[in-house]
């Protein structure tokens, strides 16, 4: 079955007549979604269920520094280790430092995944949608550092769906700058509008979109995602499916 996403000029999904909407799910593997479409995920979120820890994690460091930070959360979501180095513990400090600061966060940050199972972490559905649709071209496009982007594809045993992987080191500017999102359209070979964005973060969000790719919300760690094509819980939601399902032709 070979399957191909249809759009409109203004990348709204078509139907028509002669357009057959499938009634799909995980059970089997999709072959062939159209040549011209791609999936770009981000990592914290959306393949691993990453935030909760990495808020413990900030907690337990800057604790270590004698600091205490009010709406962590809110302050961390979407943003490179040095942006947060400088805003939560100081700015202006050595390029160094700040390197230093956030490779130490991070490493303890793998410590305590491991220790608690990465299984718990685990986002619902999300290996059963990988599989199936297994032959759609797929990248990886995260702010996170490559070490933690490794940590996850390795891990939780899914670096065979993603031959490309774009890290925060990789570009210059991070999201909500398009840049990251282009560089991994760049490495697939496909053009912005082809591609399917898989976003948690209003940052995440911000960029898929100035990328000029549509954007699926994945609401593990907020709803509050306005500008998504779609919003889902987490890869099991049958919202995901039904949406697919419409702009999908047999």
């Amino acid at each position: 079955m070979s399957l191909i996403i249809a759009f409109d000029a203004a990348f709204r999904p078509v139907c028509s007549s002669h357009v057959k909407p499938v009634v799909a799910c995980y059970s089997a593997r999709v072959n062939g979604v159209g040549r011209s479409t791609a999936f770009i995920f981000d990592v914290d979120g959306v393949l691993v269920h990453s935030m909760p820890l990495h808020v413990r994690a900030w907690e337990e460091y800057l604790a270590g520094l004698g600091i205490t930070v009010d709406d962590l959360e809110r302050r961390m979501h979407g943003k490179r280790n040095a942006e947060l180095v400088e805003d939560l513990i100081g700015a202006g400090l050595p390029e160094s430092v700040v390197f230093d600061h956030g490779a130490a966060k991070e490493a303890l940050w793998r410590q305590m995944l491991l220790r608690e199972s990465v299984k718990k972490y685990e986002i619902p559905g999300l290996v059963a949608f990988l599989e199936k649709y297994a032959d759609v071209p797929m990248a990886v496009a995260s702010n996170a550092e490559p070490q933690n982007v490794d940590f996850v594809l390795d891990e939780y045993r899914l670096r065979r769906f993603f031959p490309i992987a774009v890290n925060g080191f990789d570009v210059t500017r991070p999201k909500p700058y398009p840049d990251i999102y282009l560089e991994a359209a760049r490495r697939l070979g496909k053009e912005p509008a082809d591609c399917l964005v898989f976003e948690d973060s209003p940052t995440g969000l911000q960029a898929g979109l100035a990328a000029g790719m549509r954007v699926i919300g994945i609401a593990t760690s907020t709803s509050d995602l306005p500008g998504s094509a779609l919003l889902v819980k987490d890869f099991a939601d049958p919202k995901l499916e039904e949406w697919l399902s419409r702009v999908v032709i047999v």
